[in-house]
């Protein structure tokens, strides 16, 4: 070959080495889509998987790929549709339900899930020794209660029956309307004990059978993969009753170390969804990608829960001064901007048609007023306080704005106390802090589900406030069949809550996220819940 034959060769070599150097990598956004691999922002690690004892956000959120109750919900509206469940019967007075399982329901190592597995699984919840946070939602089953509280040792006698392999009959102390929502919650999924076995005790926590290759789930994914504070993966299941419409192959969970990096992790096309987004980029995204920014109705509230064991806030004036010196317009309207709106009670407005009380509002004024009834005028010999907050998403933003109008209204100085999500939820349930940053996201659509959480006996109350009073308005709310009376009922014991004022309702939630064009079947709901069965991925024509 000629000298310039060679030359020329050569160049053209390097050309196309540096072509290939410099030819742009395909971003994990890019190549989750090709390949069905939803990359999805959470909020945080999650504590645990295990669905009995389970309360945060994260953790449901990942549960529910590798578990299945009863019944599904569909993509939508949420509306209650087969799951394990193939057909349920209910009886004519509304207390008996007959559920019967599809032949083809399978666990993740093959095995059939039976009958039997759920009702070994709502004896487990029960078990006083979990002490699993969502028992008391399985006391509308006859007996329930008395079984969980040691009142009756034998479990055939709690209203739960298998009559065959396939056949599960629940039965309800009264009828409940919302009863069927329910059992979509994950302290109501079935888990297999075998497995739970194999790792130490069923009933207590603490066992190491939620880790990848020890679960056995029977959802539409397996967990394949936990990095704690770095990724959690879940990869279609090939036993799932109906793999075959399933059509991601894989799912990542990003736990956010703050807002503001998953912001930028969508930006570099890191991410498909985010769980949230920084107060201060809402309008910018508005303004410039409104497309990719999704702005929807939520049933959940965002509060102070206040531990009224401790001094000052064992004080009825301290709590209500701190509860009126908010400015809840101000914090909505200035800081937050995602459509969110001040909140008055703890139960949002317009769930299935109930009214709340207006009880909780601003007042500067009465405020001061209190706190120098309460015995601190210009908050003078107050015990210190702390807000204990988690370390995602805009919780310090928002406490920030907090602590400055207590310090300027009250003359309170309050400390600001941040902690990862596990910790968090450690230091709730020992009742180790004075005032705790908490949401409710309704489990059901009805406002039972707020209300029943600061029952006496509700294990997710964590504030140390106990009513009789309000205790016995649920209790015959649950009993009454007439809607209005009903809610009537629901209006006194939430009024009594928003008076003693254990916590403090600060605003309404939207749910405000940034979402790939890419992805498909992701539907706005109500509870922010969004079945990864109907997801995919696909590039916009």
């Amino acid at each position: 070959m000629h000298r310039l034959g060679i030359l020329s060769s050569l160049t053209f070599l390097v050309c196309l080495l540096l072509a290939a150097g410099c030819a742009k990598r395909e971003t994990p956004v890019e190549i989750g889509t090709r390949e069905q691999v939803l990359e999805r922002g959470l909020s945080a690690d999650p504590s645990e998987l295990d669905p009995h004892i389970i309360s945060g956000l994260p953790d449901i959120n990942v549960a529910s790929t590798l578990f299945e109750g009863l019944l599904g919900e569909d993509p939508v509206d949420l509306h209650s549709v087969p799951g394990v469940a193939e057909s349920w019967d209910v009886s004519p007075d509304g207390l008996t339900y007959t559920f019967h399982l599809r032949p083809n329901a399978r666990w993740s190592n093959d095995e059939p899930v039976t009958a039997q597995d759920f009702s070994n699984s709502i004896r487990r919840v029960l078990t006083r020794t979990l002490a699993a946070d969502y028992a008391t939602m399985l006391y509308l089953l006859v007996n329930a209660e008395a079984y969980h509280k040691g009142l009756l040792i034998d479990f055939s006698q709690v209203g739960v029956q298998v009559s065959e392999a396939r056949t599960l009959r629940l039965t309800l102390n009264h009828p409940a309307p919302y009863f069927l929502s329910m059992l979509t919650h994950p302290v109501w999924y079935p888990v297999y004990l075998p497995a739970l076995e194999k790792a130490g005790s069923p009933s207590l926590r603490g066992s190491k059978w939620t880790q990848p290759g020890n679960l056995v789930g029977n959802g539409p994914f397996i967990l394949t993969e936990w990095k704690r504070g770095e990724v959690i993966t879940v990869e279609k299941s090939p036993s799932y009753w109906d793999a075959a419409n399933v059509r991601l192959h894989a799912i990542h969970f990003h736990p956010a170390v703050d807002v503001d990096g998953e912001e930028r992790a969508f930006r570099a096309k890191q991410l498909h969804v985010t769980e949230a987004l920084p107060v201060g980029k809402v309008d910018t995204y508005r303004r410039s990608q409104p497309e990719v920014l999704q702005i929807g109705a939520f049933l959940d509230t965002y509060f102070y829960r206040l531990n009224i064991t401790r001094p000052g806030l064992s004080n009825i004036k301290v709590r209500q001064a701190l509860a009126a010196a908010i400015d809840r317009p101000a914090l909505v309207d200035k800081i937050i901007r995602g459509g969110q709106q001040p909140a008055h009670s703890l139960t949002p407005p317009d769930v299935d048609g109930y009214v709340p009380p207006d009880v909780t509002k601003s007042n500067f004024d009465e405020a001061r007023r209190l706190l120098t009834e309460a015995g601190y005028p210009g908050g003078q010999g107050l015990p210190s306080l702390e807000i204990m907050i988690n370390s995602s998403g805009n919780h310090r933003v928002i406490a920030e704005a907090i602590q400055e109008m207590w310090r300027r209204e009250l003359g309170v100085n309050v400390r600001i106390s941040n902690m990862e999500q596990a910790t968090v939820l450690a230091n709730r349930r020992t009742l180790d802090y004075q005032i705790l940053r908490s949401e409710w996201v309704a489990d059901y659509i009805d406002p039972k589900s707020f209300l029943d959480v600061f029952r006496s006996d509700s294990n997710n109350n964590h504030t140390g406030w106990k009513n009789g009073n309000y205790d016995a308005l649920l209790f015959e709310a649950d009993r009454t069949a007439d809607p209005a009376a009903r809610h009537g009922l629901m209006q006194r014991a939430e009024t009594i809550l928003l008076n003693d004022a254990p916590i403090i309702p600060i605003y309404y939630f939207t749910s405000v996220r940034l979402i790939q064009p890419s992805v498909h079947g992701w539907h706005p709901t109500l509870l922010d819940r969004h079945p990864y069965k109907y997801i995919w991925l696909e590039n916009p024509k």
